[in-house]
This record gives structure tokens, sequence and C-alpha cells, in this order.
């Protein structure tokens, strides 16, 4: 499937994407592709951050490929779980957090455990990292396996984020751009 024949929902995390996030990044290169906004990025929801997601799949006239970061994978696996149609063709997974066994986790964040053991509906692609400070490797692999997803460890290259030097990421974008030649 090629990107132009796509609705493209960038799913953040905790604190939303920020302006030198790899997926606002991707948000401006691709212009099939739409952030999807929570009502409050500090304080989230599981339930609201998981209709919101719903509403905006429901909402998309193309197959959708989700793009998720950190508890947005969550928020992904949480809307799997009530997804009636096949309206998404696939999800780019990238940093889960460990909401169930990593101290490094805000409280807030926990809302979301238990972490969804279902298969999701749909293809996917996981992306961990082996110092991943808000998740070990073992544990990102783990959810893969559940999900049904491909796990790829992508080494060292900690929370994939901005403080972790990664703005623009061209090699997730190549990791994406696999995935959509997969489905």
């Amino acid at each position: 499937m090629k990107i132009a024949e796509a609705d493209i929902l960038i799913v953040p995390g905790l604190g939303g994407a920020s302006a030198d996030h790899w997926q606002t990044n991707w948000v401006k290169k691709m212009p099939t592709a739409q952030l999807v906004e929570q009502e409050n990025w500090t304080n989230p929801d599981p339930e609201k951050w998981a209709d919101k997601l719903h509403h905006a799949i429901m909402m998309c006239t193309r197959p959708v490929v989700l793009v998720g970061h950190s508890l947005g994978v969550h928020t992904i696996s949480r809307t799997a779980q009530k997804l009636t149609d096949t309206k998404v063709a696939g999800a780019f997974l990238v940093a889960p957090l460990d909401i169930e066994n990593n101290k490094n986790v805000s409280k807030k964040s926990q809302k979301f455990a238990p972490i969804v053991q279902d298969p999701l509906p749909f293809p996917s692609l996981m992306i961990g990292s082996s110092n991943d400070p808000f998740c070990d490797v073992e544990a990102a692999a783990q959810m893969a396996a559940a999900w049904g997803a491909n796990f790829n460890n992508a080494g060292g290259i900690g929370h994939v984020n901005p403080k972790a030097g990664f703005g623009p990421w061209p090699e997730g974008l190549m990791a994406f751009a696999n995935l959509m030649r997969r489905i």
C-alpha cells in the first residue's frame, strides 16, 4: 500500500508530540497523515484516549494505518479491542511503555494497565530498544508477541524521542515504508 492511499493516524504518548518529535515531523512530511489530538495530554484517561482514536478511525475515508509512540502504543492496543470493521490496515508501534513493571513509568501512564493481551486484528510492526528507560527489550518483545506484531530490536536507541536524539528519524521512516509495502 502506498502512503497516499491511506489515512495515517499519528498517536502520541503522554504530553503529546513536541515540535521536534519524529511524529510531528512525519505529519509534516506525509500529506495523508494527521495527529490524533487528545483533550488532555498531561493527565491521560485510557477510555477517553481510546474513544478519541476510535472516532478518528471512523472519520477516515481510506484504509487507516496507525503510528503510535510510547503511551500511544497502548492507546492503539486498547482501541483495537473496540474495532468491529477492517478499516485499520496496519500499525507501526514504537517504544511502548511497560505500564505494569517499569518503575520509571509515571503513575499517570500506569492507568493504562493492565497491558492488553489480545492479538491486534491487523498487521503490525513494533520497534523496541535495548536501552529504553521505560521498557526493557524483553517486555517490548512480549507485548509484540501477545499482539501478533513483528518485533524489531533496534538496539540502543533509548525511548525514540527528542531527548534520545530523535527528530526526523529517517531509519524509522524506512521501517514504516517496509510495513506499508507489506500491507
